[in-house]
C-alpha cells in the first residue's frame, strides 16, 4: 500500500470513505482560513513527562511485536528534545538503528510533497487552483470536462472522482509512471469533487504537473525547494538514493511469526505519493518548518499562506471508530482533524506491505509533533507509539490500550479485498476443466495490456505486465482457476474465470483481483 500504502481512517487517509458535497463548480473551493484555535493546553512539564516514558513505550511495543527496528523523534517549541533509534536495521545484521538511519517513508511522502507544492505556490509559479492540464496537456481522465478542470488541489485532496487506489495495480505489475498516468483515463469516475477516494497516482499526477511547470523532475524539484534548503541531507524522492544510503533500514515482513528481510520496494513510479525516504533527524527539520508556519531558523522558507492551505479540510471522512468518535478530514497531503479540545491535529501514516510502516503527527497549537519510522510491514506499531505519547502528555497515563486497538484496525484492513471464493479449497463436486488448449492463447485489455496463457506438461501459466510476470494457474472448478498474487497489492489467491466461445476455446478471461472497477476482463486476440 502507499501508503498506506498503509493505514486508513483517521491515520493515513488510505480508506475509500465517501461523503456528499455540493454540486461542483468550475474550480476548486479552498477554505479561506484555519479555524480559530484554543490556547495551549500542555505545559512543558506534561510534555517532559511523556518524553520520559517514550523509551519504555518503544521497548514494550518492540518486545510485544518483535519489530526489528524503529526510530522516533519529538519536536517541541522548535527544539528536538527526543531523538533515538532502537533495534537493528536488518535482521541478522548487528548494525543498529540510529537517528540518521534512512527509512522509506511510504505515504508520509504526501505531506512532504504538499510542502514542496506550497513552496512553488508561494513563489507564484503555480496556484493550488490551477488545472493540471495547464502544465501537462496530455493528462486525461475518463470525462473530458473533468480532465479540463481537475486542479492540483483536487488531486492532492483525493476528490477528483478517481476510484480508491486507482493505478496501484498497474505499478504492482511493473508499469512505469508514464504508462500509469496515461491509462488513468480508463478508470470510471464518481461525481467530481463529491467523493473522497485515496489515489496515489492522482496525487502523483498533480505533483508531476507542478514539476513540469518548473521545467524539472519531481525528484529534483523536491530537493531544490525543500530538502537541500532545509539541510535534509539524508532525504530524497529517488529510490536509487535510498539504496545508496550506507545507513539504510531494510524492509521486513512477517513470515510464520518471524520478521524476515524478504523484499525490496521501488516506489519511484509514485514518488510524490510514496517514494520519499528520510531519517528522523531530517524529519525534525521539516516538522519544525511545519510548526513554524513555513519559517525555519528565523527565515521564511515556505510562504505561510500557501502552506496554510495544506492544513485546511478539503474532504470529510466518515467518523472514525472508537476511541476517537470524531469526524476527520483530508487536506492537501494531510489528514486534518480537531481533537476534543478543538485543537488542529495534522497526521499521516504510511506503509508498504512489503515491509515499512511510518507515521507523523503534529499539534500546531502546542508546537508539538512526533515522527515514528519502522522497518516492518504495517501492523499499527508507529501509530501505537505516537498515540501513546500524546495520550500520556494530555492525561498523564495511557487511557487506551493502543497496541491491541491498532492491531485490530490493521487486521481488519488486511482482510479487505480478499477473493470472493476460497480458492484454496475447490468444491467437492468440482467440474473438470477443458483441455489446456481451450485456454492457451493471448488476450488483450486496454488498461492492463496483454495477458498470455501458456501450457506446459499439463500445467497452465498466466503472464502479465511489461516484465512478463508469471503466475501458475491452479484449477478450481469448471472454467475457473486461481493464482497466488504477489507484490505490494497481494491479496492471496486470485480467481481467473474463463468464458468459453462457441468454438470451445475461451473467448475471455476475467481476473478478479484486477476487476475492482470493471477493468479486469481480457479478450482473446
Amino acid at each position: 500500500m502507499a501508503v498506506l500504502s498503509a493505514g486508513a481512517l483517521l491515520l493515513s487517509g488510505c480508506g475509500s470513505e465517501r461523503t456528499l458535497a455540493a454540486e461542483p463548480g468550475p474550480s476548486a473551493s479552498l477554505a479561506a482560513e484555519p479555524a480559530s484555535q484554543p490556547a495551549p493546553q500542555l505545559t512543558p512539564e506534561m510534555v517532559d513527562a511523556a518524553i520520559g516514558k517514550l523509551d519504555s513505550i518503544v521497548n514494550e511495543v518492540m518486545n510485544a511485536t518483535g519489530v526489528p527496528g524503529m526510530a522516533v523523534a519529538v519536536v517541541y517549541k522548535d527544539k528536538v528534545p527526543y531523538m533515538k533509534g532502537f533495534g537493528v536495521r536488518r535482521v541478522g545484521s548487528p548494525q543498529v538503528v540510529d537517528p540518521d538511519t534512512v527509512f522509506p517513508l511510504a505515504s508520509v511522502s504526501k505531506p512532504l510533497a504538499s510542502t514542496v507544492v506550497a513552496g512553488v505556490a508561494g513563489q507564484k509559479a503555480i496556484s493550488w487552483d490551477d488545472p493540471v492540464k495547464k502544465y501537462t496537456p496530455g493528462f486525461k481522465l475518463k470525462d473530458p470536462w473533468v480532465s479540463a478542470h481537475v486542479t492540483i488541489a483536487d488531486l492532492f485532496a483525493h476528490r477528483s472522482g478517481l476510484p480508491d487506489h486507482a493505478g496501484d495495480e498497474l505499478e504492482n505489475l511493473g508499469y512505469d509512471l508514464g504508462y500509469i498516468l496515461g491509462h488513468l483515463r480508463y478508470q470510471p469516475l464518481s461525481p467530481f469533487r463529491a467523493d473522497y477516494a485515496y489515489t496515489n497516482f492522482g496525487l502523483t499526477a498533480a505533483a508531476v504537473a507542478v514539476a513540469a511547470a518548473k521545467k524539472t523532475t519531481w525528484e529534483d524539484l523536491s530537493a531544490d525547494v525543500l530538502y537541500r534548503p532545509l539541510g535534509m541531507n539524508s532525504t530524497s524522492s529517488s529510490f536509487a538514493d535510498y539504496m545508496k544510503a550506507a545507513n539504510r533500514a531494510s524492509l521486513h515482513v512477517d513470515v510464520n511469526g518471524r520478521w524476515v528481510p524478504k523484499y525490496t520496494r521501488d516506489p519511484d513510479a509514485q514518488s510524490p505519493a510514496g517514494g520519499a525516504s528520510s531519517s528522523v533527524r531530517d524529519m525534525t527539520l521539516w516538522m519544525r518548518l511545519q510548526l513554524g508556519n513555513g519559517k525555519f531558523n528565523g527565515r521564511q522558507f515556505i510562504d505561510a499562506a500557501a502552506l496554510d492551505q495544506t492544513h485546511l479540510p478539503q474532504n470529510s471522512h466518515i467518523p472514525p471508530p472508537a476511541p476517537w468518535g470524531r469526524p476527520s478530514f483530508y487536506g492537501l497531503g494531510w489528514n486534518v482533524g480537531y481533537d476534543e479540545l478543538g485543537r488542529l491535529r495534522l497526521n499521516h501514516s504510511g506503509g508498504f506491505e512489503l515491509g515499512a510502516a511510518t507515521t507523523v503527527t503534529l499539534l500546531p497549537t502546542e508546537q508539538l509533533g512526533i515522527v515514528v519510522l519502522t522497518n516492518s510491514q504495517p501492523i499499527g506499531v508507529p501509530e501505537t507509539v505516537a498515540e501513546s505519547f500524546f495520550d500520556i502528555a494530555q492525561n498523564g497515563r495511557m487511557t487506551v490500550a493502543w497496541l491491541p486497538f491498532f492491531n485490530g484496525l490493521f487486521a481488519q484492513m488486511d482482510g479487505q479485498g480478499q477473493a470472493p471464493a476460497d480458492y484454496a479449497r475447490p468444491p467437492a463436486n468440482a467440474t473438470r476443466a477443458k483441455p489446456d488448449s481451450a485456454y492457451v492463447g493471448r488476450y488483450g485489455n486496454d488498461y492492463y495490456g496483454p495477458l498470455t496463457v501458456t501450457g506446459d506438461n499439463g500445467s497452465l501459466t498466466l503472464t502479465l505486465g511489461p516484465k512478463n510476470m508469471r503466475f501458475p494457474l491452479t484449477h478450481y472448478d469448471g472454467d475457473t482457476f486461481s493464482f497466488p498474487t504477489r507484490g505490494e497489492t497481494a491479496t492471496g489467491l486470485c480467481g481467473v474465470i474463463f468464458t468459453a466461445a462457441s468454438s470451445g476455446h475461451a473467448a475471455k478471461a476475467r481476473v478478479e483481483c484486477l476487476d475492482h472497477n470493471g477493468l479486469g476482463t481480457f479478450t482473446r486476440h
